[in-house]
């Protein structure tokens, strides 16, 4: 079964029928929570499997969960992701990249809660792409080291619970995108010269209010020596909001693959850093009473 025959059958089922028609298909998937994308499992998309048994046990535990497929060599699938909020929109770009036919060869076409779109790819077999993200253009690649939401899943707003829709299905033959011919078209100041020196990071903005994208977009453009540094800099401020580290994962992981770490690097890196905070912020409250050591501490804590 073709994979875009499989979302015309998964987008009517339920999670859990829609989470087994995707193992039966040979296609890996794992949960993530209802009406969001945080995975449920303690490894996420390492997680994903097409093990009937296995999806099985999960849907009966969180029958309600949404789905979730790892994209490149895991499943074969590549996604380009079209985003949209109420500040941008990447159609335009993507209509020059469809325009100049480097998006010619999908499977299907996929409508998301934001009004953006999922468009698939099959995968090369011979020629692994890693995720990444153009802030400028406003599209995102899914390959390896990366996961996208599947339908029939649902992300909660105000007023209920949008849907991941079936937009399209293609009738052509599938043959996968040349991700780096795309972004090379709408982003061409993302292949940059080396650097002797690594930019400033972006300035850490109050617990809370941490800009994710521009902390990725930083993260992407980190180069051989100071990528695993700057990863764990940025991964603190993240967890110092607040956020747990599959949530940084999200934010963070695909423009830590695009500047080429692995992703056994990017999740030990991720956890590194949430650890220190958590332990940090332990200290900081232990000495509150002993404002001159907690300084002293506070201090130390930076320099890491």
């Amino acid at each position: 079964m073709r994979f875009g025959e499989v979302l015309l059958l998964t987008s009517r089922l339920s999670p859990r029928d829609a989470a087994r028609a995707f193992a039966d298909a040979g296609i890996p998937v794992f949960p993530c929570i209802a009406g969001g994308k945080r995975p449920l499992t303690l490894a996420g998309f390492h997680d994903a499997t097409a093990d009937s048994g296995v999806v099985a046990e999960w849907w009966s535990a969180w029958p309600n969960a949404n789905l979730a497929v790892p994209t490149g060599a895991r499943s074969g699938l590549e996604v380009v992701d079209v985003d949209v909020t109420d500040e941008r929109s990447g159609f335009d770009a993507f209509s020059v990249a469809q325009a100049a036919g480097i998006l010619d060869g999908e499977y299907a076409r996929v409508r998301t809660p934001s009004g953006g779109m999922h468009v698939y790819f099959p995968s090369a077999i011979d020629r692994p792409q890693r995720c990444w993200q153009s802030a400028t253009a406003h599209i995102d690649f899914r390959g390896d080291g990366g996961y996208v939401v599947v339908p029939p899943s649902c992300i909660s707003i105000d007023t209920g619970c949008a849907t991941y829709r079936l937009s399209s299905l293609s009738s052509g033959e599938p043959r996968p995108v040349d991700a780096a011919a795309l972004r090379s078209l709408i982003d061409p100041n993302s292949v940059r010269p080396r650097r002797d020196v690594a930019q400033a990071p972006p300035s850490a903005a109050l617990p809370g209010t941490v800009d994710r994208q521009r902390l990725a977009a930083w993260v992407a453009q980190l180069r051989e020596g100071e990528r695993n540094h700057g990863l764990f800099w940025a991964a603190c401020r993240l967890a110092e909001a607040g956020l747990m580290a599959v949530t940084i994962e999200d934010a963070l992981g695909a423009a830590a693959s695009s500047a080429g770490l692995a992703d056994d690097e990017i999740a030990i890196t991720i956890r590194s850093a949430q650890r220190h905070v958590s332990r940090s912020s332990a200290a900081q409250a232990v000495w509150q009473e002993r404002p001159v050591v907690a300084t002293r501490i506070s201090e130390s804590s930076c320099r890491r």
